[in-house]
């Protein structure tokens, strides 16, 4: 069994991106070391065809820093002495391969060899061998796409592969792709906290990180129980926060066949060929009937009775009620008028075009949570009650999908991701949410909370 990535195709506000095993993220201020990063020399941490290129600078970087950061979490959490990779690491550009810059087994070994083009748009962990190997051409492609980080976080996820063939991999292969992730985020958690001696992790690059992380995603449709699956945008999200959060333990005791994932099959050509989205006319009568009955079941467990608001969408001029006049808001609620606003040319119509149809419903909840805030007394326009709405919006999506509106619709695959992309792509736009400092990162972690655990972290008094 060998590990890596594989290309996938996202959502075009997302973007083209490849993967099949890495990634990673956070938030504040810009976060260095205990000093200022120093390069590795390429003696000081050889790695066989690699090229003076940024791209491979930044590998060597990392996996420099990732030998530091096992060294110390391995015998902590596994209880056994660290071993690092003892068969080599191997850059290939698969657009230019020098064959000549490789040993007779290429980037295998004399039990398994194999040519440099078998990593081309690829990066990968081999047991066999106990071998990393990359083609600098995808990391340079991700770099360009989503920042400098992306690369070491690809770099990350295969050394956590490495860590499996030492403490056991999973039967399950999305199990053990997404404990990867997991300990793609305990590692750059280490980053963020100031630990790396060789990377550095800017808070300004996170959101573009998550992002890329949604882009390394399996194609929608995949089963998750495929040989070869990674897991959806959110499942590999929800990885990597674990580890990011909870460290190297959780991912070490956390990740096996009960895990939630929500990856799922298209089961129509139908499906297949729309990519599981319902027809633009259509959403809206699905939110109209959804969102009252998710309300109507959260208010009792409130001491309170919810009253459904008005849904009203305008065309590029937001309407003179409330602050959405004043700020040329594209989405939120009037109390002067008990009214959801959003604003269709502007944002619903591009949504759906760029992302998909669950972005148009995410967006319709975030507003509707206003109001439903509105109507319990409690604030609708500052950080507490963004990020309320955010996992308000992560519980409704979370009710979807355990199937509590069947009667009426359910998710497709691919949904989740959809809502995350939505979060990062127009969450922090001043049309949306005007008034926080919240970033992408921290949104889509309150998503991930209000999915995964309900409203007890929605700070509605639950």
């Amino acid at each position: 069994m060998r590990h890596g990535l594989r290309r996938a195709t996202v959502a075009a506000a997302v973007g083209s991106v490849l993967l099949t095993g890495c990634s990673s993220t956070v938030v504040g201020a810009a976060s260095r070391g205990a000093s200022v990063p120093v390069d590795v020399t390429a003696d000081g941490f050889p790695i066989t065809g690699s090229a003076d290129s940024e791209t491979d600078r930044l590998a060597r970087n990392a996996l420099a820093d990732l030998d530091t950061f096992w060294s110390q979490a391995y015998p902590e959490y596994f209880g056994e002495p660290y071993q690092p990779i003892s068969g080599g690491y191997f850059s290939v550009d698969s657009t230019n391969i020098d064959e000549s810059a490789y040993p007779s087994t290429g980037i295998g070994c004399a039990r398994a060899p194999e040519r440099p083009d078998g990593v081309a748009n690829n990066a990968h962990y081999d047991p066999n061998c106990d071998v990393v190997a990359y083609d600098r051409a995808l990391l340079e492609q991700l770099s360009a796409e989503y920042g400098p980080y992306l690369g070491p976080a690809v770099m990350a996820h295969e050394i956590g592969h490495a860590m499996q063939g030492r403490f056991g991999f999973a039967d399950s292969a999305i199990v053990v792709e997404t404990q990867a992730d997991c300990l793609a985020g305990a590692f750059t958690r280490w980053v963020v906290d100031g630990n790396a001696e060789h990377i550095a992790l800017r808070v300004s690059e996170l959101d573009q990180v998550v992002l890329g992380f949604i882009g390394l995603r399996d194609p929608v449709g995949l089963a998750p129980d495929d040989d070869r699956a990674h897991g959806s945008g959110f499942d590999r999200l929800s990885g990597f926060y674990a580890g990011y959060e909870g460290g190297v333990g959780t991912c070490r005791d956390d990740f096996d066949e009960q895990r939630l994932f929500t990856a799922t099959e298209f089961t129509t050509q139908a499906d297949f060929d729309n990519e599981g989205n319902a027809p633009y006319e259509d959403i809206s009568g699905l939110t109209a009937q959804t969102l009252p009955l998710f309300y109507e079941q959260v208010f009792p467990a409130l001491s309170a009775e919810f009253t459904e608001p008005t849904v009203e969408v305008f065309d590029g001029t937001a309407p003179d009620c409330g602050d959405m006049g004043a700020e040329d808001r594209d989405l939120g609620y009037c109390e002067a008028d008990g009214t959801v606003y959003l604003d269709e040319t502007d944002l619903l119509g591009p949504a759906y075009e760029g992302i998909g149809d669950f972005a148009v419903a995410t967006a319709v909840s975030l507003a509707y949570a206003q109001a439903a805030r509105a109507q319990l007394g409690v604030s609708i326009d500052d950080a507490t009650a963004v990020s309320s709405a955010v996992c308000l919006t992560g519980w409704y999506a979370g009710r979807f999908w355990t199937g509590d509106f069947a009667d009426v619709g359910a998710l497709s695959p691919g949904d989740v991701d959809e809502a995350a992309v939505f979060l990062l792509t127009y969450g922090q736009e001043e049309g949306v949410f005007p008034n926080t400092e919240l970033s992408g990162f921290e949104m889509v972690d309150a998503f991930r909370d209000g999915f995964l655990d309900g409203g007890a972290g929605c700070e509605i008094g639950l």
